[in-house]
């Protein structure tokens, strides 16, 4: 039976991750500025290599979390995983130079990696048929932190750019006290392995998970095209709307509020309505489909209330990702949820360093004077095409899926 005080840790570090990961955006330009030494177009470079290394640390990281947490379980490592956030954070509110502030920023994907643990302690708890649904918890609470951090970060960073730091570290704090009174162990001992340093690497653990079940494969395949069709959001969204839209600061983030507002509610409340009806089969295809027609309607949109509905369709993609996961989880034994989990993260993590680039270039290609075609919302369909190449994989491995 479910915990709900450890459910509700799960969630938190989750969220807890997700706002630390927004609230410092607003003031990281400023801060790298004053840091570095350097002016705007130098420090915009800089925090690109760091978001790459941040992605970067999170693929080589997320196979040892997951790995560890398979031995050792989930409780010590979720605690561990909040605590070192937390500390990190910390570090990065104090440092005095550049060089800390990278170091910080390379932790912090260190410690974000845990959300293998995260999912594999849902994976524990739940019944194999409701996962599905309890991922979609995980997919409300980022969500809710992309919509409240940068907001958060914004009003804390105007009484000081490093306070935001403190903040998140305060939150991270808070939490592993939580946690250390409230969270109960989820992996019984006699579902633990041991730990071996060859397995704790994508690549190792998904052969080696592909004698428990070659729809894994598939599945991981699916989910880590998707995530690069979905990062067009944080990666170009606030670019295109200026350039297509003529969009003001002011309307860039409340339309990406309202992106990350109706994505949360579709994971936290529609998903649970209506998967039970749909099935997972049947709710990632509706949920590419928002894609697909949610990238016509932005193509198409003329004035700001068919942009809104554009965002209103493709919330519909929060059924995907939850519903994948949940199918996947079930095809593997319950010894090796952490490991499943820390393959997932990791080869979704390349899309972190691939999408960023892939879009941006996209867009300088569709817009201004020496544009190939004038089509500032060409991201937009890139990432549709991604989307259904996702659809593709998915539905092949479900093809090969036993459903009891």
């Amino acid at each position: 039976m479910q915990d709900r005080a450890s459910l509700g840790f799960v969630f938190a570090i989750v969220l807890i991750d997700m706002l630390g990961f927004g609230i410092v955006i607003p003031v990281l330009p400023g801060l790298i500025m004053h840091l570095a030494h350097v002016q705007i177009s130098a420090a915009a470079a800089y925090a690109g290599w760091l978001g790459a290394g941040y992605a970067a640390m999170q693929f080589v990281c997320a196979p040892i979390i997951g790995n560890l947490s398979d031995r050792f379980g989930r409780r010590p490592v979720l605690l561990a995983s909040i605590c070192a956030l937390g500390l990190d954070y910390l570090l990065q509110f104090a440092a005095p130079v550049f060089g800390w502030l990278v170091v910080g920023r390379l932790l912090a994907g260190v410690t974000g990696a845990s959300f293998s643990a995260a999912y594999a302690y849902i994976a524990d708890v739940t019944p194999p048929e409701k996962r599905a649904a309890s991922f979609g918890l995980i997919g409300m609470a980022f969500g809710v932190g992309f919509v409240v951090g940068p907001a958060l970060g914004g009003i804390i960073g105007s009484y000081g750019p490093r306070l935001p730091f403190l903040a998140a570290a305060v939150l991270a704090l808070a939490n592993f006290l939580f946690g250390l009174f409230f969270l109960k162990e989820s992996l019984p001992r006699e579902n633990r392995r041991p730990f071996d340093w060859r397995q704790a690497n994508a690549l190792a653990s998904l052969r080696a998970l592909r004698r428990q079940n070659e729809t894994v494969l598939w599945f991981v395949a699916a989910l880590g095209t998707w995530q690069l069709a979905h990062i067009v959001y944080p990666a170009v969204w606030s670019y295109m709307a200026i350039a297509a839209y003529g969009f003001t600061t002011r309307q860039v983030g409340m339309a990406l509020a309202m992106v990350g507002f109706s994505s949360a509610m579709v994971q936290g409340f529609g998903l649970r309505r209506a998967l039970p009806r749909l099935g997972e089969r049947r709710a990632v295809m509706l949920g590419v489909g928002g894609l697909v027609v949610a990238s016509v309607l932005y193509v198409v949109a003329t004035n700001t209330a068919m942009i809104y509905c554009a965002i209103a369709v493709g919330a519909l993609q929060g059924f995907v990702q939850p519903s994948i996961s949940g199918l996947n989880s079930r095809a593997v034994d319950a010894r090796s949820q952490g490991e499943l989990q820390g393959a997932v993260q990791s080869i979704g993590s390349l899309a972190q360093i691939v999408g960023p680039p892939l879009y941006a270039q996209t867009l300088a290609h569709c817009t201004g004077p020496d544009a190939w075609i004038a089509l500032p919302t060409m991201p937009m369909l890139l990432s549709a095409v991604i989307g259904m190449i996702a659809l593709a994989l998915f539905l092949k491995g479900a093809s090969k899926l036993e459903v009891a």
